[in-house]
């Protein structure tokens, strides 16, 4: 059997022979009814593996979801155990020790203080930034649906792609 390639570069050659008055029409039926069976033969087995690809693909995507999950869980554990400890060693006044294999200390978080802000309607104009426009892509939409010329926006060339059911 052919690869794609090979297969791709026969069709070349048959619409080359289209134009040769030599070569009778039914060598070139011959020819067309091959090659054009080894595609569907390749299109299928392609379309077969992509399926197997796809359903790969959905079950790593299952798995990862999954661990995903368990890694929540054993992060969520491990954070209600450490708030549990510093919880005891707060109750108890124990703040500062150390064992054979680890240090224990509450101490403060580093960085800026926390920032409060009681009420945002008091807060004048000067402390806001002031962000970047957003376009309105439907409002352009309907504009140029309607008819109305806008230099600055058309519309792009549909792309393709392969479906296979």
């Amino acid at each position: 059997m052919s690869s794609l390639y090979e297969l791709k570069e026969n069709w070349k050659k048959v619409s080359e022979m289209l134009y040769e008055e030599e070569i009778d029409e039914q060598c070139i039926k011959d020819t067309l009814e091959s090659i054009e069976g080894e595609i569907e033969d390749k299109a299928e087995n392609y379309a077969i593996i992509i399926k197997e690809l796809i359903a790969d693909a959905e079950t790593c995507k299952q798995e990862k979801l999954r661990l995903e999950t368990r890694q929540k869980s054993f992060e969520n554990r491990a954070n209600f155990l450490k708030d549990r400890l510093e919880e005891i060693m707060k109750e108890t006044g124990k703040t500062k020790f150390k064992t054979a294999k680890f240090s224990f200390a509450i101490q403060k978080n580093g960085g800026k203080l926390p920032l409060i802000i009681d009420d945002i309607t008091k807060v004048p104009d000067e402390y806001f930034k002031h962000t970047e426009k957003e376009l309105d892509k439907v409002k352009i939409r309907e504009a140029i649906d309607s008819g109305r010329k806008i230099p600055f926006a058309y519309y792009g060339k549909q792309e393709e792609s392969l479906r296979i059911k």
